[in-house]
């Protein structure tokens, strides 16, 4: 048998590489993995999942002392100002914090880290700076980078027109904010930025937010969001930008085609999606050649077509989620045991972290019904106890179910805290839950939950508050 430095080598220290060389690790494998950036976590840690909700979060606060909804629960700030570098201050403290925990955690399971960007020269075989090392396994999860768009050319560092990167480090509030892409990561965005006081633009190609989530969702997000203060351009799509000076002039037309307008911002932030990373890996080296999406296929349990070459996370098939690309890691090492690792592509949950919270887990409505014949329960927020408490009405709970089996099929939550609460649901689905297990399982009170449990006995024609 051929002697290699490592078991396993993992490219990638995101939420699919670091969480697969330390179950790697612990499964008694001798791991390290590459990874060329400062500091470990990948994107999530580093400039998406964490810092978002780091300035979601603080956002969210200013706007309650600014607005005057903690005077409505009797607490009394007097002038309230914000103070953008110390907000800008506790993202970057949440992030050190939490990558310099990953640092620990490789430490404590004895995984190396190279630091250094990794190419192939064999199957076996990277080059990381010029040294050469060999592995047994080698796991890609490399993840994924942000989506051009052709005609509109991003500069961070100038800080007008803008990616999701640059948008986390914005040194002012913009007055004119636009938005292009009405999906997960810029409604996020630019709800930060409207809760701290700019006008907010969202220029979308489709006729409705969020592509891929629930019809009855994106719908009633479209209300909430124009409700908040936020233009929505839908059916539209962004063909030029031009900056000069300060100010971006973007060239505007409508999706089916027409006459051309323009809007101008002092901030411009392009928001269409992510596209897997494959560049400098040299994929060529081992015959791997990606599909027409730039993924790299596997089989069910992560292998790709070549012989101890496997794939995880955000370079693979399916949604671009942190979670899904940490169980990935997990799965992936299980593999490489001989263990029994899985993962249930169709249970993967999605939280869109507004406020409120939009989430889902399981098929859409539309999805559903193409499928055959389904049930139907709705329960919404303004009727639920702690939601009324809270002064928290906007949104519902939609439980899908199958009209022969009641077996639940997809959960769908418009809520303040429906990222937490759709947990229940992909629990659920994946223990293969009746409308009638869900409705028939006592749930505390007052909890936002109960408005899972009596979406439940809507199915079944019969909820309570309603």
């Amino acid at each position: 048998m051929a002697d290699y430095d490592y078991d396993v080598l993992v490219i990638g220290a995101g939420p699919g590489g670091y969480v697969a060389a330390i179950r790697a690790a612990q499964l008694g494998m001798k791991v390290a993995c590459a990874e060329g950036r400062e500091t470990l976590g990948g994107t999530c840690l580093n400039v998406g999942c964490i810092p978002s909700k780091a300035l979601l979060h603080g956002s969210e606060l200013f706007e309650e002392a600014h607005d005057g909804t903690l005077a409505k629960f009797g607490v009394k700030t007097g002038k309230v100002e914000l103070d953008l570098p110390t907000l800008q201050g506790e993202k970057v403290g949440a992030v050190k914090e939490l990558t310099q925990g990953i640092e620990f955690l490789f430490r404590k399971n004895k995984v190396d880290w190279l630091k250094g960007y990794a190419k192939f020269t064999g199957p076996h075989a990277v080059d990381i700076t010029g040294k050469t090392v060999t592995a047994k396994h080698i796991v890609i999860a490399t993840g994924s980078s942000v989506t051009p768009l052709p005609g509109v050319e991003v500069d961070n560092d100038a800080g007008i027109i803008v990616d999701s990167t640059g948008a986390l480090a914005l040194a002012r509030v913009p007055q004119h904010l636009v938005v292009i892409g009405g999906g997960v990561i810029g409604l996020e965005l630019g709800s930060v930025w409207r809760r701290l006081g700019a006008k907010v633009t969202v220029v979308e190609f489709l006729d409705q937010l969020l592509p891929g989530m629930d019809g009855e969702v994106r719908k009633e997000a479209g209300k909430i969001f124009k409700k908040q203060g936020m233009e929505l351009r839908l059916s539209t799509k962004v063909t030029g930008a031009s900056v000069k000076g300060k100010k971006a002039t973007l060239t505007l037309e409508p999706a089916a085609g027409g006459a051309a307008d323009t809007l101008e911002a002092d901030c411009v932030l392009v928001a269409i999606g992510r596209r897997p990373l494959t560049d400098g890996l040299n994929l060529n080296a081992i015959g791997l050649v990606p599909n027409a999406r730039g993924q790299i296929e596997t089989d069910h349990d992560f292998r790709t077509a070549v012989d101890d070459v496997w794939a995880v996370g955000d370079v693979v098939p399916g949604p671009m989620l942190a979670h899904k690309a940490a169980d990935d890691g997990l799965a992936v090492a299980e593999n490489i045991a001989g263990l029994t690792g899985i993962v249930n592509h169709d249970v993967i949950p999605g939280v869109v972290y507004t406020t409120p919270e939009i989430a889902g887990v399981g098929l859409t409505e539309e999805a559903a019904k193409e499928r055959g014949e389904i049930k139907i329960g709705k329960f919404p927020m303004l009727a639920n106890s702690r939601a009324k408490t809270n002064r928290e009405p906007d949104g519902f709970v939609k439980i899908i179910a199958d009209a022969k089996t009641d077996r639940v099929l997809g959960v769908w939550a418009i809520a303040t805290v429906a990222g937490t609460m759709i947990a229940e649901a992909a629990l659920a689905l994946e223990f293969g839950a009746t409308s009638e297990d869900i409705a028939y399982t006592c749930h505390a009170h007052p909890t936002h939950s109960e408005a899972i449990k009596e979406a439940a006995m809507a199915v079944r024609g019969k909820p309570i508050h309603m």
